[in-house]
């Protein structure tokens, strides 16, 4: 092994579907084999919408690798070195959120990938390759082949730049971002809205055309997801830890609670 294979990038090579667990509450290394005996491929490091800082994103991306989840962090800005500094530590994707032109999504590419793809500042040793020592040019090919950027639209205006955004070398996934896409239609939860619908279409429309995959985050009703990945979405945000935390806790009193004593 020179390098940890990204095994959400298998997945959606070999036409798959590839489920992602968010970490908002999660503080420690273990949440990355609990996610995987539990059926997941990737691991969601919010750093947008949690307090989870640097250090600790870090720790659990690095631990994830010799489990086979893929950690992906999504970063709280647009600046190369939200990107780079996870990257150097361990995540083997960026997900990049607010996205609203073709060159934001081109600056994403170029902080994610090394040249000749884009022009990510060059590290040596890091945990993707067990902090071995290759080749400069082999270890730069190898890393561009196995690190995902993924793309998030979130407005109106962004849905129609998918197209473009799908074309550009260097991303891999196109995911909306469903509760902020909704909310700036003036539809806030209505995530089976024909509009809604319309632009899960025109995405995984552009994603087909130019051999990239459409992912979806903000979906959690059954049925919805169903229909979702039944249109072609590929890439999935199935919920986050507190969501499933407060589930299976809300299951088991209400069971308790309902017993006769």
């Amino acid at each position: 092994m020179k390098i940890y294979p990204n095994h959400t990038k298998q997945q959606l090579a070999a036409g798959k579907i590839a489920i992602g667990m968010g970490l908002h509450q999660s503080r420690t290394t273990d949440i990355g084999g609990i996610a995987k005996t539990c059926g997941y491929d990737w691991l969601f490091i919010d750093m947008e919408h949690s307090a989870l800082d640097i250090g600790t994103a870090s720790q659990i991306a690095s631990a994830a690798l010799p489990i086979g989840i893929s950690p992906l962090v999504r970063v709280p800005g647009k600046e190369h070195h939200h990107a780079s500094r996870l990257l150097d530590a361990g995540a083997q994707g960026i997900v990049v959120p607010h996205v609203d032109s073709v060159e934001e999504a081109q600056c994403a590419v170029s902080y994610c990938k090394y040249p000749p793809i884009g022009h990510r500042s060059i590290y040596g040793q890091q945990p993707q390759f067990l902090f071995q020592s290759l080749p400069i040019d082999e270890a730069t090919q190898l890393t561009n082949a196995e690190t995902l950027v993924i793309i998030m639209l979130e407005t109106p205006a962004a849905i129609g730049l998918a197209d473009a955004i799908a074309a550009l070398p260097g991303v891999d996934v196109v995911m909306i971002g469903t509760n902020d896409l909704c909310a700036e239609m003036g539809i806030p939860g209505q995530y089976g809205d024909a509009k809604v619908e319309a632009a899960y279409q025109t995405v995984i429309d552009a994603c087909r055309k130019h051999g990239k995959s459409p992912g979806m985050g903000g979906v959690v009703d059954h049925k919805l997801m169903e229909k979702y990945i039944g249109m072609g979405m590929r890439f999935i945000l199935s919920g986050n830890d507190t969501g499933f935390l407060m589930m299976g806790a809300r299951e088991r009193s209400n069971f308790l609670h309902s017993l006769k004593i």
